[in-house]
């Protein structure tokens, strides 16, 4: 009987097993996860969780009875120490567990401070896993102050969840501007004012020199001089690829886990998918850190798994939840040289192009602008500028 063995028990590792089974595959299956919870949703953590709006029960991708009831041996609390490619077979605490396929889905560890400017002091949390929010949710009381470092997507849903809560909020970001590594100068400025509508100081061109305080956190010290009281932090700086375990395997790195177009390492038997996964994307490669790269990637290797002999087509796209804000980004911005904006009532619409050709949309609560540019963007058509600019025509006709 075929063992596969999936090492990650997020989106992509729980997405991974549960195709296995539904395209009949009756062979065993061990699905291993550090964390003590079964899979979860990782997105609403920093949203709807976070602000109490979302039960514990509803994190769960699905029932824990769900594993058993499909004969998925889930090892919750886990950590594999080391994979042998040859003997194939995965080491545990007290267990050498063989396998015939192995799945890497390890995700990604968020970037934490320094030890030596206060990264290890309490009231410091990074926005993660359940554990990470869990420890900080009782911090969020009125009145408070946080410094948010960093002014990425997680830092920005972050400071709109505390602001909602009566937190007063510092949010700083040594870039230029806010998002300046995902999105347009536009999007920036859409989601400046609309954080300083809400209270929140935003610092950009700042950076964090140290964080002040003993065993606990009580203060700031930034690039430009200014000391801050606060009584927590939140570190939102970006996150890294979970490698170490391949690497010391002798999987090939770049970028993440080097993958074929089908999922393979260069290690027979071995496949990866996920955030900790690298790709072949249209003449280059790419590393997706999003729920839809997750599930789809990690449900094409398991059809490979079972020989399908499939490559993987990435279609990007994101979300982002922020105050009655909802922001979809449909492709990737990358290699723009236009913007063309789309202004709509209460919604708008910003528009990535190079030279002639649509490359992403960022639509903030404007669903109809998201899905017709994400469906031009995937069938690789453009959409003409001056239509896009002008509100009052129906961008529906640019699908015909």
């Amino acid at each position: 009987m075929t063992h596969i063995v999936v090492i990650g028990a997020g989106q992509a590792g729980s997405s991974l097993v549960v195709k296995l089974r539904n395209l009949g595959f009756d062979g065993r299956v061990t699905l291993i996860g550090a964390e003590n919870a079964p899979p979860y949703q990782r997105p609403p953590l920093s949203k709807k969780y976070l602000l109490g709006e979302m039960d514990l029960e509803r994190l769960y991708l699905r029932p824990l009875a769900f594993y058993g009831e499909h004969d998925i041996d889930l090892r919750l609390g886990t950590t594999v120490t080391a994979i042998d490619p040859v003997a194939k077979a995965v080491t545990l605490a007290g267990e050498v567990l063989p396998y015939d396929e192995l799945a890497l889905t390890t995700g990604s560890n968020p970037r934490l401070l320094p030890v030596g400017i206060g990264g290890a002091l309490g009231g410091v949390y990074a926005v993660r896993g359940l554990v990470d929010v869990d420890a900080m949710a009782p911090e969020f009381v009125a009145g408070r102050h946080v410094l948010i470092i960093g002014g990425g997507y997680i830092g920005l849903e972050a400071a709109a969840v505390a602001a909602k809560r009566g937190v007063k909020v510092t949010l700083v970001e040594m870039a230029d501007r806010i998002l300046q590594r995902v999105a347009s100068p536009e999007t920036s400025t859409y989601f400046r004012e609309l954080h300083r509508a809400h209270g929140v100081d935003i610092r950009e061109g700042v950076g964090l020199k140290r964080l002040l305080g003993h065993s606990r956190v009580n203060g700031a010290e930034l690039s430009d001089g200014s000391i801050l009281a606060i009584d927590f932090a939140i570190v939102g700086v970006g996150i890294t690829p979970a490698i170490g375990l391949a690497e010391a395997a002798g999987v090939a790195i770049e970028n993440g886990i080097k993958t074929d177009a089908q999922g393979r390492t260069n290690i027979n038997g071995i496949w990866a998918a996920g955030d900790c996964a690298s790709f072949p994307y249209k003449g280059g490669r790419i590393r997706l850190e999003s729920v839809p790269n997750a599930i789809d990637q990690a449900e094409l290797v398991a059809e490979n798994m079972l020989g399908a002999g499939k490559e993987y087509v990435a279609k990007p796209w994101f979300w982002s939840d922020q105050y009655d804000v909802k922001l979809q980004i449909a492709g990737l911005n990358t290699g723009y040289d236009t913007i063309v904006t789309r202004q709509g009532a209460g919604s708008v619409s910003f528009w990535y192009y190079r030279g002639d050709q649509l490359l992403a949309v960022d639509a903030a609560n404007d669903p109809r602008a998201y899905m017709i540019g994400k469906r031009l963007i995937e069938a690789g058509k453009s959409a003409d500028k001056n239509m896009v600019a002008d509100a009052s025509s129906d961008l529906k006709s640019l699908l015909a």
